[in-house]
């Protein structure tokens, strides 16, 4: 048994906010968690080709849309749920960031980062 704080693990910077992976691969445990945040008024093109990824809405609001226009409000208490590596736009109300606990399976070794730009969708 242990714990981990997020005071404990640096912040990784992935173009429109940071995730703070509190669990990765070499934790053992067959997933991971991050908590992300998303920064007020940003959209990010993602994919995981390589892991599913749940996402629980903590504090804040925005909205995930996948690339057949199928588009979900996010907001405290809601969990979206990409279970078959879709490329998706996740973005940040205008007023307010957009924060999630990120779970990953199989785990992400914690050291990834999206590199954002117009004409695809990032991916790990």
């Amino acid at each position: 048994m242990f714990t981990r704080s997020k005071n404990d693990v640096s912040a990784v910077e992935w173009g429109n906010g940071t995730s703070h992976r509190l669990l990765v691969e070499k934790d053992n445990m067959g997933f991971a968690v991050a908590h992300t945040l998303v920064r007020a008024g940003t959209e990010s093109k993602l994919e995981y080709q390589k892991n599913l990824e749940a996402c629980y809405c903590i504090r804040g609001s925005g909205n995930v849309e996948d690339t057949e226009g199928n588009f979900f409000e996010v907001t405290p208490g809601v969990v979206y749920v990409l279970d078959g590596n879709e490329p998706h736009y996740l973005r940040a109300s205008d007023h307010e960031d957009l924060e999630l606990v990120s779970i990953f399976n199989p785990p992400i070794r914690g050291d990834e980062k999206h590199v954002l730009s117009a004409n695809g969708f990032s991916t790990y």
